[in-house]
């Protein structure tokens, strides 16, 4: 069973209805009995990097998730604001994450040549696949994929990078460390790219 982490911070339903179209059983939950309980989970989320977090402390889901991820090695998912949050920190409001990938989550500054381009990042891109994984079987550089940020991490190394999106400049798009996986777009809103990309990671062992 894939728990699909409720913490506040919205885009829960689309996650679970797209999971449901694909024949995958999924529940929305805040509750740590149920997280514990998880073979697979999945943290979505949009908003503000601070209160995501805040947000988590508050409903006690630190520990729950310290424990499933780093010491049962349970596979995530984190989608969007969740990937950002696996982060060590964030300059959206200054603000501490998990810290379970060594990077840090950054606005987009582009230079003078790229300084029309709007902010957030909002539309269709494309990925390049930097380094092969279960998460991104059947999935091809021309695949595109529905992203919607104003931020995205930045790795200390290279190891825990899948993929790359261009926009003024490349910046990481898919992540995996290990039992940890994240994309910065929404595969829930990708049509068949991210379905593959949720069948994916649903058939992990």
């Amino acid at each position: 069973m894939i728990v699909i982490i409720d913490y506040g911070a919205g885009n829960l339903r689309s996650v679970a209805n797209k999971l449901e179209r694909i024949g995958v059983k999924a529940v929305i939950s805040s509750k740590p009995s149920v997280i514990l309980k998880a073979e697979k989970l999945i943290l979505p989320g949009v908003g503000f990097f601070k209160a995501g977090m805040e947000n988590l402390s508050e409903r006690g889901l630190l520990p729950v998730l310290n424990q499933k991820v780093l010491v049962e090695k349970t596979p995530i998912l984190g989608v969007c604001l969740g990937i950002q949050l696996f982060s060590q920190k964030s300059e959206e409001g200054n603000a501490k994450g998990l810290g379970w990938i060594e990077a840090e989550t950054r606005k987009f500054v582009f230079e003078k040549e790229n300084s029309s381009l709007k902010i957030p990042h909002m539309g269709w891109n494309s990925i390049k696949i930097r380094k092969k994984s279960p998460l991104l079987e059947g999935i091809k550089d021309e695949d595109i994929f529905y992203f919607v940020h104003s931020y995205h991490v930045v790795t200390e190394g290279k190891n825990e990078i899948l993929a790359t999106t261009h926009y003024g400049y490349d910046f990481v798009s898919v992540i995996q460390k290990d039992n940890i996986y994240g994309t910065q777009f929404h595969p829930e809103k990708s049509h068949q790219a991210g379905i593959q990309i949720l069948k994916n990671f649903a058939k992990l062992c």
